[in-house]
């Protein structure tokens, strides 16, 4: 076997071994008192500090970068009651935020503050009590250049109720001293929802900070995904909600194993000094495509959140499979995009993996790679919670995500080897350039037919080959044919190969230099 051989197949090796299989070592936090819904965040100032919580009561801290944790009991004056959130301020202090139940069930939004990265907890203090109203699914964002906190969160009139009389509504508010004290609670929403929770209640507000301070909001509601902003620090809003896209099927869907499953949304602006700065990106899930199938979608907005992308789909696998429980976060030093959520494209049943997905190029494109060392099956009988969560900051990348292993929960994180994926990424896209550029083909995925294009800068010898996911050859397709400067199109003809469904990849090979990328085949 000739070395340009050996070598191409070794790259489709590594692109099938990054996208089927673990390479990203799982570091077990906890599996005491059936953790769930879990929350991570690094501290920038000191990027070997990390803090997590999970349900009801639980917080972990690490000061390796997260390759080893302390766990602990988060305790408060007015109790603690579940829905952990977690943000760090510009001080490198990091806030716990969560509900209560001190006079009756959800009554409080708590907020507590560790000034020696999560090891105790101080400053008891909430944002919002109302002896008859329930708080919901808190979350926190912080501003960078004046260390503004701002949270939001869903109240209800009455939990649960289906009286037209009570309502839901979108809730914010804000401290300027540290979470000492709070703004009184503002309504956001223009458009209340019901008390259901359910696809007709405005659930899952997420905070964002823009670049010059702006704070922006999305939720999910009776008519879909929605956006809210303001630039004068949350004092004013929007007179109307604004419509970003519609949600197919509701935030709120069935995923076999999971007793509650949604797609609430999770929204997060670039502020990093590269070319997208100022991108403000929506992430969620629904079932557009069927019940059977659960997708990851983001869409994105360069004007301020004026107008909005077509929903862009991360994850990249054949129809019919599900992914759920997304969550997203932006590195904001390098500008990449990184989202986890759990996976089912290599079963079917309800087995399950833990993806994460990168894009260096403000969500055009993604690398989907699996992170989980093996697979679960949740089940109906057990509380999964509702949401994964990611930290990234300056290429340290930590996950978290809960499992079910003999009906007992755990809570888990992974070292994701940043330097593999950017060597992948380099081999699938960057490194050709010096002969050629713009290899991709369409219709993909395709049935008869395809049209492999690309752009060459000289005169070259180019060859063709097919492999399998795992790397295999399945055809020389073409074999060193001459084609001039200019660009070319060559057609894979399915009708002559006649590939069942699946993953392929081909590779041309343009004299010495050789690229990659995957097709999908669907019979």
């Amino acid at each position: 076997m000739d070395k340009v051989k050996s070598f191409g197949i070794i790259i489709f090796l590594l692109i099938g071994i990054i996208s089927t299989t673990a390479q990203h070592k799982n570091i077990l936090i906890s599996k005491k008192g059936q953790p769930s819904e879990p929350s991570i965040c690094i501290n920038p100032k000191n990027p070997a500090q990390l803090v997590a919580g999970c349900n009801i009561d639980k917080v972990f801290y690490s000061s390796d970068t997260g390759k080893t944790w302390n766990v602990d009991k988060l305790e408060s004056i007015y109790g603690v009651w579940g829905d952990p959130s977690i943000t760090v301020d510009t001080n490198g202090y990091f806030y716990f935020m969560h509900l209560s139940n001190d006079h009756h069930w959800i009554d409080k939004i708590v907020c507590q503050r560790s000034e020696n990265g999560g090891k105790d907890w101080t400053q008891d203090t909430y944002m919002v009590f109302d002896e008859k109203k329930n708080q919901d699914k808190q979350w926190p964002v912080v501003d960078p250049k004046k260390n503004i906190i701002y949270v939001t969160w869903t109240q209800f009139d009455k939990y649960g109720s289906t009286s037209t009389k009570d309502s839901s509504n979108i809730l914010f508010s804000k401290s300027y001293d540290e979470g000492l004290t709070w703004s009184s609670p503002l309504r956001i929403n223009k458009v209340a929802g019901d008390c259901v929770d359910s696809d007709n209640t405005v659930e899952g507000a997420v905070p964002a900070v823009g670049p010059n301070g702006e704070v922006y909001v999305s939720w999910a509601g009776p008519f879909g995904l929605m956006f809210d902003k303001s630039v004068d620090e949350g004092e004013t809003w929007l007179k109307e909600d604004k419509f970003v896209t519609a949600i197919p099927g509701g935030w709120d869907f069935n995923v076999p194993g999971i007793n509650r499953c949604n797609g609430l949304p999770i929204i997060s602006c670039d502020l990093s000094n590269r070319e997208n700065k100022g991108n403000i990106y929506i992430n969620w899930s629904d079932q557009r495509n069927g019940e059977d199938d659960t997708d990851i979608w983001i869409t994105k907005s360069s004007d301020g959140g004026e107008s909005w992308s077509e929903p862009i789909r991360v994850n990249d696998d054949l129809p019919g499979r599900h992914q759920f429980f997304t969550w997203m976060s932006i590195d904001q030093t390098t500008g990449y995009l990184y989202f986890v959520f759990y996976d089912r494209r290599n079963y079917a049943d309800t087995k399950t993996d833990v993806y994460m997905a990168m894009s260096k190029d403000g969500g055009e494109t993604f690398i989907n790679f699996k992170i989980s060392e093996s697979a679960f099956s949740p089940n109906r009988s057990v509380f999964f919670g509702d949401y994964t969560n990611i930290t990234a900051d300056n290429n340290i990348v930590r996950p978290i995500w809960t499992r079910l292993d003999n009906f007992n929960m755990s809570v888990w994180t992974a070292i994701i080897d940043i330097d593999s994926l950017m060597t992948t990424a380099v081999k699938k896209h960057d490194f050709s350039a010096d002969l050629f550029s713009d290899l991709k083909n369409s219709p993909n995925p395709y049935t008869e037919e395809t049209a492999v294009s690309f752009k060459l800068r000289k005169t070259s010898i180019v060859s063709l080959n097919i492999y399998d996911s795992n790397g295999n050859l399945v055809s020389n397709y073409m074999n060193k044919s001459k084609y001039e400067y200019g660009k070319h199109i060559i057609v894979i003809d399915n009708k002559k190969l006649k590939l069942p469904s699946g993953i392929y990849f081909y590779s041309l090979k343009v004299d010495n230099v050789i690229a990659a990328k995957k097709m999908i085949v669907i019979k």
